[in-house]
């Protein structure tokens, strides 16, 4: 089968993806074999690319999967040859230490990432546990479906941990494929709270997307927002954007880091400033299965819309560079 595979760290510029022939993969036990339709593009693969999240080498990467299932383990029971299902960030976990018992398996230390621990969906095929696999609801195509699986569940999960009530101010720093997944839930769930937007710079075509997705201001990192917030995500790869979202907070406000791995190094913090009067930081660490299956079922009750950017297979490392530079808004999607 022809698969996508990192063999070694390297810039994303360097194109060091490599297109292969290697061996189809063969479900056993439990697993089920997945024809891949298509694979959504994250910038999780920046940062295992870059170094910053180190996978095994060599790999295949891409955990937002969408295709069909195409051959089962000899003790598979969930899924029949030609449903269509999905994968996300985690593959497998050990469902018996604390962590998995308390529904926790995010923070499992067996825990594998889906392309990162594993290979992943820049494939023709990929295997994976008939229990780490979702069914897609069938309001949405393939490729609207694959963002979903990680930008929108991992969102689902940040917004959760933002402990945001109806009616209170939140920011997103950062409008990529999560962002505006976020604001559309947010729009759903609590329709009196006030929503404001930072991006990378004026009239870029995340902040277009802001204005034409309705936040209430769209401004950019180091401006002062209307008012102060309540809480705040921050899916961006800069370490100074924790700084400003500390100060914009009101007293007792949260922010959630929603990244893996942050480019540049967070400097400076000043007690007094960015958090004296309860002022909280808590990061997004995996995802767990229930966080994906219910935003899937949220997902197709709200009939969110993703923003999509389509490209080809044979684009994989150009896809990826377009990410880096910010040349497309929403989420990418290669088509397998």
């Amino acid at each position: 089968m022809k698969a996508w595979v990192l063999e070694r760290i390297a810039k994303v510029e360097d194109k060091p993806l490599i297109l292969k022939d290697i061996e189809k993969p063969e479900p056993r036990g439990r697993e089920i074999l997945i024809r891949v339709s298509t694979c959504g593009i994250c910038r999780t693969e920046l940062d295992e690319i870059e170094g910053r999240k180190v996978p095994k080498l060599p790999v295949v990467l891409g955990h937002e999967v969408v295709g069909f299932v195409e051959k089962v383990g000899e003790r598979a029971r969930r899924f029949k040859i030609g449903d269509r299902v999905g994968v996300g960030w985690i593959y497998d976990a050990c469902g018996k230490c604390k962590f998995c018992l308390e529904g926790k398996e995010n923070l499992c230390d067996s825990f594998l990432a889906t392309g990162c621990d594993a290979n992943g969906g820049y494939a023709e095929y990929m295997v994976v546990k008939e229990g780490f696999a979702y069914p897609i609801p069938d309001v949405f195509g393939d490729a609207e479906a694959s963002p979903l699986l990680c930008a929108g569940a991992i969102g689902y999960r940040a917004l959760k941990l933002t402990s945001i009530r109806n009616g209170q101010t939140i920011a997103l720093y950062g409008f990529g494929a999560s962002g505006h997944l976020v604001m559309q839930m947010v729009r759903f769930l609590y329709p009196n709270s006030r929503m404001f937007v930072f991006t990378k710079k004026k009239g870029d075509e995340p902040s277009r997307l802001a204005k034409r997705l309705g936040a209430d201001w769209v401004g950019v990192t180091g401006e002062a927002p209307p008012e102060r917030l309540d809480c705040a995500i921050d899916t961006t790869p800069a370490g100074e954007v924790v700084k400003e979202a500390l100060k914009n907070l009101k007293k007792g406000g949260r922010l959630v880091i929603n990244a893996i791995r942050k480019e540049t190094k967070i400097t400076d913090i000043n007690y007094a400033e960015h958090l004296w009067n309860e002022k909280e930081i808590k990061s997004v660490a995996n995802i767990t299965r229930k966080d994906i299956e219910d935003f899937l079922n949220l997902a197709a009750r709200m009939r969110i819309k993703p923003e999509i950017k389509i490209f080809k297979f044979e684009e994989a490392n150009e896809a990826l560079i377009s990410l880096k530079h910010g040349k497309y808004r929403g989420a990418g999607i290669l088509k397998i």
